[in-house]
């Protein structure tokens, strides 16, 4: 309704994900790296975890939307499934015939159907999403799976998408072979403020806008407030101040303006007005100064201390982490640089041998 009121080509804000709207925050340009990484190594597992809404399947759209034509891949978004009940909707997705065939029949249709594409120069990769559902023996006959194997390289490599809840899964004594095998993990943070707004106007941008300054400083601060920097969450949110700014005949867009929407979303998602008290005046007592001015002292036995001590290491933390991305991005510029060179001896090898 509100897309022509703005001049735009398409809507911003839609909750189904959408690869052409991917926004690469800090976190998720490192879990795009990290899958990249999984990719070049053409073995093991990634795992991504996040909270709901925070862009793990838009990620695993990109990535698929990105594909080289050497992968044939497969998503499955995951329920409750039994190892069996695994093993046929795999074989389904890459179109292996499964009605009325046994286990075994499915297991031994799937390994031919690897093996032949080993043979064209291809491979096969697996995104399960919503991979916290999944039972402790389901996950145990994924990496089964990933034994089927060609000149010591698996046939099938799989990616794992998940919310929080699937890092204690995996952390269970008895998948020590199934970590053993993860290449690399990363969790999605929300954005952070400046993000979310950066977030806003790229979308607006890609979708049509050709004004400047639609929302306030104060408007920008009130949606961030409100979603927490969780994309789905200002997705809802921005679609519904931009169907309120069309009816209202809105230019722009202050606090104010924000401010009712979120009234109104808030009705609807029946959240609570006001934090309880008990966790307000918690909230209250862990942030506030002491009286003696020292920010974060909670009183006696050093406890300021030791939150300056996390509040360093939380920085130094940062800094590694941001290291070691770099050395990712690198690695993976140099393994793209290493097969296209190979590729290129290989078809100047093929060359001679045929003038041979």
């Amino acid at each position: 309704m509100y897309e022509n009121y703005y001049g735009l080509n398409s809507k911003p804000f839609q909750l189904t994900p959408d690869p052409s709207f991917f926004f690469a925050s800090k976190w998720h340009k490192r879990a795009m790296s990290y899958l990249q990484y999984g990719l070049s190594q053409a073995e093991g597992f990634i795992v991504i975890t996040g909270d709901i809404g925070t862009g793990k399947t838009t990620i695993a759209n990109s990535l698929l939307d990105a594909m080289a034509d050497d992968i044939v891949a497969a998503q499955i978004v995951t329920p409750k499934l039994t190892p069996d009940e695994l093993v046929k909707m795999v074989a389904s997705k890459f179109n292996i015939h499964v009605k009325g065939s046994s286990k075994a029949d499915i297991l031994e249709d799937l390994e031919k159907f690897l093996m032949q594409l080993h043979q064209q120069g291809k491979r096969a990769l697996l995104l399960v999403d919503e991979a916290q559902n999944l039972p402790l023996e389901t996950i145990e006959e994924l990496r089964m799976l990933s034994n089927f194997q060609a000149a010591g390289k698996p046939l099938l490599q799989s990616f794992l998408l998940g919310q929080e809840e699937l890092q204690p899964i995996l952390r269970a004594p008895n998948m020590e072979q199934f970590r053993q095998r993860i290449v690399a993990s990363c969790h999605l943070a929300p954005l952070t403020g400046e993000e979310c707004q950066d977030y806003i106007e790229y979308r607006m941008h890609h979708a049509g806008w050709k004004g400047t300054e639609l929302f306030s400083e104060g408007a920008y601060e009130k949606i961030f407030k409100f979603t927490r920097g969780i994309p789905r969450k200002i997705n809802t949110l921005v679609d519904r101040i931009l169907l309120y700014g069309f009816l209202e005949e809105l230019e722009t867009f202050d606090e104010a303006a924000v401010e009712t929407v979120v009234k109104e979303v808030a009705d609807e998602m029946f959240l609570p007005e006001t934090q309880p008290a008990q966790a307000t005046a918690a909230s209250a007592q862990a942030t506030s100064p002491d009286p003696q001015g020292a920010p974060g002292n909670l009183g006696a036995g050093g406890e300021g201390d030791v939150l300056k001590d996390v509040a360093y290491y939380k920085t130094m933390l940062t800094e590694l982490t941001d290291a070691l991305d770099d050395a990712i991005s690198h690695k993976i510029k140099l393994t793209r640089y290493i097969d296209r060179l190979l590729k290129k001896k290989y078809k100047t090898y093929v060359r001679l041998k045929s003038d041979d």
